[in-house]
């Protein structure tokens, strides 16, 4: 459960990464009238600040943050307090070389930029915990102190020989035996087998196709041992302060780790939200992010702990927000469950690698635009954050997410190259969100029972406990859809009898999966009613109704969407429209309803709690038909049957 409301009370908070070691101290004066101008009560500070903390192996400078921490709490502004452990000082490197990942070409990784760390070095592991041992004992009865937040960003892989030892370690706890680990990687092939444990390697770079498997528990292992790194520095904060939370910052849909297993370590759960304002579907992509973040943190409330507040620096164009996205962005967050709206960073860079990159102050200063509608947020979060912070936001519908069968399913040697997964989820997703459905994230052996209907839009891989969870789930009398390729292989990447696992294949009325056939880029599938990308499949059904068939090509009046009972499965992806209305009518015969009839296309609605927000992603001004009175929070005024919307216009209704 997240521990966030023990840091909000009641208020949603405010503010975001500040780097004051980057300015003199006559500035941070001038930085904390800013804030309290604009509302901010919540600075996260020491991100980047390692080599400032700890200048030389084992010297340790607090002075400037002792000043800092007693400067937030004279203002009235809390402090998220950071572990340093994501950027090691370049000291390390140069006397510590072993610290220093390799990648799988076997080049070092050096200083100069940042995560620069071993995951896997027994000697950053050992200064990691030295620097927050010592920053948990010196700031953890300070009174600014409302929740740590650990490294930043765990994004590390290493293929190092320190790495090496530790990923046989990993393999030794998981299979035991090297005949266990022979028989999970298939090594008959290609003369793979092992002999000794000291053979095995990270997959470096191979003259052909590396082996699947050793690739997937590679990916497993980076996971775990990131884990490591964070549950290390988290229990020694715990030690020190087990009445704050701790959380630390994924990012969307980040392919190195298996966050599912991470958020059951975390006592918040944090993302890191960039959707790029020129991108037709960013309000899309950003509902996707938050109602997985939501979900990860069990339904209750998360922390947006990084936006831009204008243009990124790490794109090939980095556009400005236009007026009014960055507010609209940000109230779509707090609709779907966010209590913490924090931005990276407070004032704009003036020199580094991120200069460019927005501040909530950017270079413009106070009279920028930037900061008057960081301003103008900072009021309007402080106005409805009594009503909003705590509330619950119950969906119908839930979305199958799991990273093992992305990391299976996005490794070479496969039928296409232009399936991406990340891709394939997203359209899915974004079908119900265009069909004005909310919905939450699971792991395929979660409890599913509480939704009416159940989507998975690709699950290469499947254990059998998720199987029979899904299989038992359509007994129970849920409504399941299911997209193509799904159920292919098992735990180990082994393929299952028949292409497809025997027990789907009976629930979807599949008699025999004769062939995929994938379909080029921009190549398409002619189907009855709608056209269909990606892929294809030549299946014979056996107890199926066939719901819409192929027409034309070597599948033609082949199925391409059936059901069987309640389970429906579509073998190929079909256009978004298409997709969307086809996912409104399997929605609405389960009996899940649209938040509000009639919306227009560009609205989004979401209800958390007793709020109704309505949200405009046009650039039009439009109106939308509610039921009843209602009081908008944002305006204070009463609205009746009708509310209008500006360009990015928002609306936050209370009955």
């Amino acid at each position: 459960m997240s521990r966030l409301d023990e840091v909000t009370r009641g208020r949603i908070l405010f503010g975001g990464d500040y780097n004051p070691e980057q300015w003199p101290e006559e500035t941070w004066h001038e930085d904390v009238r800013l804030m309290r101008d604009a509302g901010v009560n919540s600075v996260t500070l020491g991100v980047f600040s390692w080599a400032k903390l700890e200048p030389r192996p084992g010297a340790r400078e607090f002075g400037w943050l002792d000043r800092l921490m007693d400067l937030m709490h004279a203002s009235g502004i809390g402090v998220v307090l950071a572990t340093p452990t994501s950027s090691p000082p370049p000291w390390m490197g140069r006397l510590h070389p072993e610290t220093l990942p390799r990648d799988e070409d076997g080049r070092t990784e050096w200083w100069g930029g940042r995560q620069h760390f071993s995951h896997s070095s027994a000697v950053y592991r050992r200064y990691a915990a030295a620097i927050t041992e010592d920053l948990a004992a010196r700031y953890g009865g300070h009174p600014a102190l409302t929740m740590w937040h650990i490294n930043n960003e765990y994004c590390t892989f290493d293929w190092g020989d320190e790495a090496a030892g530790t990923f046989r370690r990993w393999l030794q706890d998981k299979y035991g035996t090297l005949d266990a680990l022979n028989a999970a990687w298939g090594t008959a092939f290609w003369s793979q087998g092992y002999g000794d444990w000291d053979e095995i390697l990270p997959p470096r770079h191979a003259h052909y196709m590396k082996n699947p498997t050793q690739v997937l528990d590679f990916r497993r292992y980076t996971s775990d041992m990131l884990l490591e790194c964070y549950v290390a520095e988290r229990d020694i904060v715990r030690r020190h302060t087990p009445h704050l939370p701790v959380t630390t910052n994924f990012m969307p849909m980040w392919v190195g780790q298996d966050a599912w297993k991470w958020v059951t370590e975390e006592d918040v759960v944090s993302v890191d939200l960039y959707p790029d304002p020129r991108d037709p579907f960013g309000a899309q992509n950003g509902a996707l992010v938050q109602d997985m973040t939501r979900s990860q943190a069990g339904g209750g409330p998360w922390m947006l702990m990084e936006q831009a507040a204008g243009p990124v620096n790490w794109r090939g164009v980095n556009h400005p927000k236009p007026r009014g996205l960055n507010r609209l962005w940000s109230l779509q967050a707090v609709a779907r469950g966010a209590d913490a709206v924090c931005y990276f960073q407070w004032r704009q860079s003036r020199q580094g690698a991120e200069k460019f990159h927005s501040g909530m102050v950017s270079h413009a200063g106070e009279a920028g635009r930037t900061f008057q509608e960081i301003k103008g947020l900072g009021a309007e979060l402080a106005a409805i954050g009594p009503e909003v912070t705590g509330s619950p936001l119950a969906a119908d519908v839930v979305v199958l997410h799991e990273w093992n069968a992305w990391w299976a399913g996005a490794q070479e040697s496969r039928p296409s190259r232009e399936v991406d997964y990340p891709q394939v989820v997203r359209a899915w997703h974004r079908a119900l969100w265009e069909a004005h459905v909310t919905t939450d994230f699971a792991h395929p052996e979660h409890d599913l029972s509480a939704y009416r209907l159940v989507v998975v839009p690709q699950l290469y891989l499947l254990t059998d406990a998720a199987i029979d969870n899904l299989l038992s789930y359509v007994r129970g009398g849920g409504t399941l859809v299911c997209g193509f390729l799904t159920g292919i292989a098992d735990e180990d990447d082994r393929v299952r009898p028949g292409g497809m696992d025997a027990r789907l294949r009976e629930l979807f009325g599949i008699r025999t999966l004769h062939e995929w056939w994938p379909l080029e880029a921009g190549e398409s599938a002619e189907c009855d009613g709608f056209v269909g990308t990606l892929w294809s499949e030549e299946l014979e059904v056996e107890g199926a109704d066939q719901v819409i068939p192929y027409k034309g090509g070597e599948l033609d009046g082949l199925p391409a969407v059936l059901r069987k009972g309640r389970a429906w499965y579509v073998s190929t992806l079909p256009e978004p429209p298409a997709l969307r209305d086809l996912m409104a009518d399997v929605a609405a015969g389960a009996g899940v309803r649209p938040v509000l009839d009639g919306l227009p296309a560009q609205v989004e609605a979401v209800r958390r709690g007793d709020l109704l927000f309505l949200l405009n992603h046009g650039r039009e001004t439009v109106t939308v038909e509610v039921p009843g009175t209602h009081r908008d929070l944002l305006t204070g005024e009463q609205v009746a049957a009708v509310v209008e919307l500006e360009r990015y216009g928002a609306a936050v209704l209370a009955r």
